[in-house]
């Protein structure tokens, strides 16, 4: 399935105040939960050049979205869901920059990298979405969707049109 997402994003912690539209295929394995924390992450972390892999999840060494900069390098890579320790080692060597937007238990993925040797683990940044949140934000999902959102302190606002949801960005860190 294919969805639009047209978003009129404020987001007071970057002095960032944007109108994206974008779209976003679902694939059919990809549960509502992954597809949303997929927008959110691209609406969280939105930088010029930030784009979704052309491969989707069919391509598991990619990352779901990334930013390339001038010179090729990856300045910035995106993971959705609990990423494996493996995975996220490799993205601390290729990218300045590592982000992980998580929907399921980010202390499973913080005790994962934890217990394995990822490269620059106490610099990723973690950042837990409330599933409960997402499954709300579930039933106001359309085929085409104009959104408003506010991003402020770790809070995130999203009216849809139909309903408003409010839920906190909680930011996990690693230490050894």
């Amino acid at each position: 399935m294919l969805y639009r997402f047209s978003i009129e994003l404020s987001d007071i912690d970057r002095g960032l105040y944007q109108t994206l539209d974008f779209r976003i295929a679902q694939h059919p394995s990809e549960v509502a939960a992954y597809l949303l924390t997929r927008v959110l992450a691209y609406v969280l972390s939105y930088e010029e050049g930030l784009e979704f892999s052309g491969a989707g999840l069919s391509d598991p060494d990619t990352p779901a979205m990334k930013v390339v900069g001038l010179n090729g390098n990856v300045n910035l890579w995106i993971e959705i869901g609990n990423a494996s320790a493996k995975k996220l080692h490799k993205a601390a060597k290729t990218a300045k920059r590592v982000v992980v937007y998580t929907y399921k238990s980010a202390d499973v993925l913080v005790d994962d990298i934890k217990n394995n040797d990822v490269h620059r683990a106490d610099e990723l940044e973690i950042y837990g979405i409330d599933s409960k949140f997402l499954a709300g934000l579930e039933n106001s999902l359309d085929k085409n969707n104009r959104w408003s959102i506010l991003h402020q302190q770790g809070t995130v606002d999203i009216n849809t049109g139909k309903e408003s949801y409010m839920t906190e960005i909680r930011k996990f860190v690693v230490k050894k």
